[in-house]
């Protein structure tokens, strides 16, 4: 991991990450989690505020970016929620068969190299009647938008940790085994069209 990766790009996207309209989002999906979860991308740890007490009991933080895990560790160690760190990423995710009661993912299918693997094996980790909670930002309904995104793509998978613009995120869900129970989305007001069109529900097993 070079120097941009492991200093610049970590307090990057977290500024990114942290912008108010994204917050909204995280308070709006973070509070229905409960049980044990397994959160994909746990990063700097912007959902940690937003689970509600009574309701989780444990949390495996799930985190492969050496430039995050330092802050996550620190974020755990500090939690008033049980918090395990698992640095390892979700294609090879090491929990068991019927593990957890939720799996939280926000912002983070964008950036992890093969998604529809990582959400088989979120999937195999899920109890019977244990469901997904969604928020990702992704391919644009509108092809003017869609053709922005396209031309964009390429660079800003460079400059922002290998983020894609273009993944179609409900198709990714299915093809991963689940059925989507809820789906809202819309262009979140104050982000650019091009990274701003989010998609977020809840899905379980199919």
């Amino acid at each position: 991991m070079g120097f941009y990766d492991r200093f610049i790009l970590p307090p990057l996207l977290n500024l990114a990450c942290g912008a108010e309209p994204i917050g909204r989002q995280r308070a709006l999906l973070v509070p229905q989690a409960s049980g044990v979860v397994l959160e994909l991308g746990f990063g700097s740890g912007l959902n940690l505020p937003h689970y509600d007490r009574g309701r989780v009991s444990r949390l495996y933080a799930l985190e492969p970016s050496a430039g995050m895990l330092v802050r996550a560790r620190r974020l755990a160690a500090a939690s008033d929620l049980p918090v395990e760190v698992l640095a390892e990423t979700a294609e090879t995710l090491s929990l068991g068969p019927a593990s957890v009661d939720t799996v939280l993912v926000t912002y983070s299918l964008c950036t992890i190299p093969d998604p529809v693997t990582a959400l088989r094996a979120a999937r195999r980790a899920l109890k019977p009647g244990g469901r997904l909670l969604f928020c990702e930002h992704g391919r644009a309904p509108d092809a003017a938008v869609l053709r922005t995104q396209t031309r964009v793509e390429p660079v800003w998978k460079h400059i922002a940790g290998g983020c894609h613009l273009t993944r179609d995120i409900p198709a990714l869900i299915l093809e991963a085994g689940f059925k989507v129970e809820k789906l809202d989305s819309m262009y979140l007001p104050g982000t650019p069209g091009w990274a701003g069109f989010n998609y977020w529900g809840d899905a379980r097993p199919a």
